[in-house]
């Protein structure tokens, strides 16, 4: 079934860029120009993608993890004498 029918674009094609990494509307446009043009399509988008967990988001998590565990890191306090 069409989701965007500008570029015409699948709902298998949207999940396709999905399990991708794609987890947002935006990044479905970057992806493949849907929800670009007419902007009909976003919300049909925007369910399919749903609320579930996203695989970017969790590896984007994990990378700024170390930054912050370092920043704490380095606030030591002294160790008393």
């Amino acid at each position: 079934m069409y989701v965007c029918s500008c570029f015409g674009i699948t709902e298998a094609q949207v999940k396709k860029h999905a399990d991708a990494g794609a987890c947002t509307p935006r990044q479905i446009a970057s992806a493949c120009k849907a929800g670009t043009d007419c902007g009909g399509c976003v919300r049909r988008i925007q369910a399919l993608l749903g609320r579930g967990d996203c695989p970017r988001r969790e590896l984007l998590d994990q990378r700024q993890e170390p930054a912050a565990v370092r920043a704490l890191g380095d606030a030591r306090l002294p160790e008393a004498a």
